[in-house]
């Protein structure tokens, strides 16, 4: 797009930024190469050369243009590994001097180098090399030229539980995998689930006994605060670790429980319906959990507002998506493995790019924070304000024998562990688990403290 001299003086006193950059002269090819390379393997943006660093519009002479334009030419075909398209304005800034612009779009045959075999990138208004071996791995992800969840991990095919994958296979498609060691090894390999003798990412998050001993990072952490900031004391907190279903049910399970219900003309003895559609959460959650940058080594996290609801992913928006691209039903697979098994059945994934706008379609009230700089994407739902009066009380509900059977043994020991309560009622923990998740919705229950270390605490005015 070219520009004009007032849409110039608009650009230049907002100074420079990861779009825009100021260069005064060129005189080194080394160095307007590496610019280049930043933008190609960024965003692209322009170089305005002949502006300070300061914002003064300095201008060039018609001497200096013509040996800048052979300065570029020679720096995107000889200076750089692959060659760079730009464009070049010049805009008349006074009768004797100009401002060249220079126009580097985003690269299509990303990473780009310079000859000396660095990759650069945008950092802001500045550039930086790319130093590990994250950083490239994130950077060719970004071209489908790798995906995290292919990436072997350091867990042994002994980490695989066995009946979880057994039941997922059978359920799938209607037979029952190989009894033999080498067979099984050979299936998961065909599945992308192995390479090697190792587990890969998708393998480890999907099906492993305790994927968090070997990737603690890749978790959800759940705060509800009081108010409508983040503060130091919390109302209720819980870590969801063990494969993507149980994080999945675990998370969705802590914002079904810290949403308000409302009554919608039903009894006072009723369950009530949550403020916010359940669906809602079980699209956004899906979501973070299969396309969030699992080359980030960071959790998952949730917060629970007075006003709003957050789910924070690791990672920025990929490639060329953007908010108003998502909205529309725009997709792309950061993880397609893990995409592939999540939409056979395993979570409610409908694919398709159709999570975002079902979402919006059931609670229009969702704003998407792209945060690029801060390499995060953030889903926000946003809370209405209900009447007291709306305001469900549960004085009586109709609870199973195992649930009561839990809630005296919880009563009789609140530090009483899941393994404790599955030896003592004589259930699989999958079973005590679900349970105890469900007492949690209704309010009956509450955990606090660390995962391993906290307790239980009953509410008698909702049993």
């Amino acid at each position: 797009m070219h520009l004009e001299l007032p849409e110039l003086e608009k650009i230049i006193p907002q100074g420079e930024d990861g779009q825009n950059q100021f260069k005064l002269d060129i005189r080194s090819s080394d160095s307007i190469a590496a610019e280049m390379v930043a933008f190609s393997n960024s965003r692209g943006g322009k170089i305005f050369i002949g502006v300070a660093d300061n914002g003064e519009v300095i201008g060039l002479t018609s001497k200096d243009v013509n040996r800048i334009n052979q300065l570029l030419s020679n720096a995107a075909s000889q200076f750089v590994r692959s060659p760079i398209t730009f464009q070049t304005q010049n805009i008349l800034v006074n009768t004797e001097r100009v401002v060249i612009i220079v126009t580097i779009p985003e690269g299509i045959d990303k990473p780009y180098f310079d000859h000396q075999g660095v990759i650069w990138l945008k950092s802001g208004s500045d550039k930086r090399r790319i130093h590990s071996k994250e950083e490239l791995r994130r950077l060719f992800q970004e071209v489908d030229l790798l995906h995290a969840d292919t990436v072997p991990t350091r867990a042994k095919i002994e980490a695989l539980d066995w009946r979880l994958f057994e039941q997922f296979f059978r359920k799938c498609y209607n037979v029952a995998p190989p009894k033999t060691a080498p067979k099984r090894l050979q299936l998961l390999k065909n599945m992308s689930l192995a390479s090697g003798e190792q587990l890969t990412l998708a393998g480890l998050l999907l099906f492993a006994k305790e994927p968090f001993f070997h990737k603690p990072a890749f978790i959800i952490k759940a705060i509800t605060f009081p108010g409508t900031k983040i503060g130091i004391t919390y109302i209720d907190s819980e870590d969801f670790e063990g494969p993507l279903t149980e994080i999945f049910h675990g998370a969705l399970l802590f914002i079904m429980r810290n949403l308000r219900k409302v009554q919608n003309n039903k009894s006072v003895n009723s369950i009530g319906d949550p403020e916010i559609p359940q669906l809602v959460f079980e699209e956004l959650l899906v979501n973070a959990l299969i396309h969030r940058d699992y080359f980030i080594s960071a959790p998952i996290r949730l917060f629970v507002f007075d006003d709003r609801i957050e789910i924070i992913s690791p990672g920025s928006l990929p490639d060329h998506l953007t908010i108003e691209k998502i909205q529309a039903g725009a997709s792309i697979q950061r993880n397609p493995i893990l995409t592939k098994f999540i939409s056979d059945g395993m979570l409610p994934y409908r694919g398709l790019g159709t999570g975002v706008p079902r979402a919006l379609e059931s609670w229009s009230k969702i704003e998407f924070i792209d945060d690029r700089d801060g390499c995060q994407f953030t889903s926000r739902v946003h809370r209405e304000k209900v009447e007291k009066k709306e305001a469900l009380i549960i004085t009586k509900v109709s609870l199973s024998d195992l649930q009561i059977n839990i809630l005296k043994l919880i009563e009789k020991d609140p530090f009483i562990s899941y393994d404790e309560l599955s030896e003592k009622t004589g259930k699989v923990r999958t079973t005590v688990r679900t349970n105890v998740q469900h007492l949690k919705s209704l309010g009956i229950l509450q955990r606090f403290g660390a995962t391993k270390k906290g307790y239980w605490q009953i509410d008698p005015t909702r049993t």
